[in-house]
């Protein structure tokens, strides 16, 4: 055997695994460190005295020391053998360094051990990487909680404000979409900021088209600010819809923002060509939300005025509420109304049509369940998983309500099947706009959060556009 090649592979195995080799003799009682253990750890390369031990684990941080010394010194008497992770010692201008180290016994024939050799590892970038992992859950899990929170508040305010369960669903279901809007565009920004005028196409772009209109200088807004921004929005938009400007053909809606010298912004959103305004005797949620919460999120204050030609809101916001450019900034968002229409039940008859639900959220699917089974469909399904949609594929099927993504499996399977059979769907997703429907197919997208009479007009349209 070539015992220089066989070296030559070790030390390049070595090398590639950034792996440095280290060795105790217990006979002389020395610590052998190889020049590339030195290079991974600064510990000096060469031979030093061990201590009977205690130099190896002088170079361990003192907050590890205890625990891995007690460690290492068991796995050697149980098994021979030990496996650790650790902190190198601080030194100056250092970083902090991960290092694993394993490490076996070598005894002598009479059993009396004689050396242990082993390795190190630098972990460090994996373990900053599980630090990252671990704040970003622990991130995730406040924004959660945060947004279950608000849907909480969002629900109970506006029940208690509404007389009537279709008012409630409807005007719900509204705040409900601002919301998700807003998620939306900050989850494209990877939660860096959402442009104002973002968000002004996506409240006011699909709604009375070419009586809104909306300028201002790039300006973005922090995840905070621009979720209160968007709500204001909605709620502005919502009112102009039903009482305001927007409620005939002749009124307009003007927004616009400018930065202020002393930092901050100013927003206005001006009304003309409506009805005649007064102001309200009662204030309802949508007044509340605008002088009690939106200045407070986005660190001003919010005057509403009522003159004759048309209410007028004038919103200032602190410095706070701005942030940077980020460094991925999406597009556009497609326009959507403010307001979701009202579906006529001939809208939405499915009376004796074959509706597969395929949809990974239990609730959501039950749901779905049972308004295309009250608009008179045939539900087959619902199906929560791919192979169970798959499953079902051999019946009769007339249409289809496809969750683009499964527990992380995606739905193309299934919409590939029904696409080649000439079966109509529709998906029902809650992901962002791509500009397109999943997979390139000629397909009505409806995004989550939804409301399932929605869902049930888009199938009947295509059934009746066969």
């Amino acid at each position: 055997m070539d015992h220089s090649l066989e070296a030559k592979r070790l030390e390049l195995a070595l090398n590639a695994a950034r792996l440095g080799e280290f060795e105790w003799d217990m006979e002389r009682d020395l610590l052998i460190t190889s020049a590339r253990m030195s290079a991974i750890t600064g510990v000096p390369a060469g031979s030093v005295p061990a201590a009977g031990g205690e130099t190896l684990y002088s170079y361990i941080h003192p907050d590890d020391r205890a625990a891995i010394q007690a460690t290492v010194e068991k796995g050697l008497r149980a098994e021979g053998r030990y496996e650790v992770e650790y902190r190198l010692a601080p030194g100056p201008g250092r970083p902090t360094i991960w290092l694993k180290s394993s490490g076996d016994l070598v005894r002598d024939d009479a059993g009396k051990p004689r050396a242990v050799c082993g390795v190190v590892q630098d972990i460090t970038e994996r373990k900053t990487e599980e630090d990252q992992r671990q704040t970003l859950m622990a991130e995730l899990d406040h924004r959660v909680k945060n947004v279950l929170a608000a849907v909480q508040t969002l629900a109970q305010q506006t029940a208690r404000r509404t007389t009537s369960l279709e008012s409630f669903l409807t005007t719900f279901a509204g705040r409900l979409k601002s919301m998700a809007s807003a998620n939306e565009l900050l989850t494209a920004a990877r939660w860096r900021g959402a442009a104002i005028a973002h968000l002004a196409a996506a409240e006011l772009g699909g709604i009375a088209p070419g009586q809104t209109r909306w300028d201002g200088p790039e300006l973005f807004l922090t995840p905070r600010a621009a979720n209160a921004l968007s709500l204001a929005l909605h709620e502005l938009a919502t009112n102009a819809l039903k009482f305001g400007a927007l409620s005939t053909e002749h009124g307009r809606v003007y927004l616009r923002w400018v930065r202020r010298s002393e930092n901050g912004f100013e927003l206005t959103w001006t009304e003309t060509g409506g009805p005649t305004v007064q102001a309200p005797k009662h204030l309802g949620f949508g007044s509340t939300l605008l002088e009690q919460v939106t200045g407070r999120e986005l660190n001003g204050e919010v005057k509403i005025e009522y003159p004759a030609s048309g209410v007028r809101v004038r919103l200032s916001a602190g410095d706070q509420a701005v942030v940077e450019r980020p460094d991925t900034v999406p597009s556009a968002p497609a326009a959507r109304a403010a307001v979701l229409p009202p579906v006529d039940a001939e809208d939405a008859d499915l009376r004796g049509a074959r509706v597969l639900i395929v949809e990974d959220a239990v609730l959501l699917a039950m749901e779905l369940e049972t308004g295309l089974s009250e608009a008179g469909a045939v539900v087959i399904g619902p199906a929560y998983e791919l192979e169970e949609a798959i499953a079902l594929l051999d019946q009769p099927i007339d249409a289809a309500v496809l969750d683009a993504n499964l527990n992380g499996r995606s739905v193309m399977p299934v919409a590939e099947v029904l696409a080649a059979r000439g079966v109509p769907f529709v998906f029902a997703t809650g992901y962002g706009d791509t500009g397109g429907a999943p997979g390139g197919f000629d397909a009505p997208i409806i995004r989550k959060p939804y409301d399932v009479t929605q869902v049930a007009a888009a199938v009947a349209s295509l059934l009746r556009a066969r």
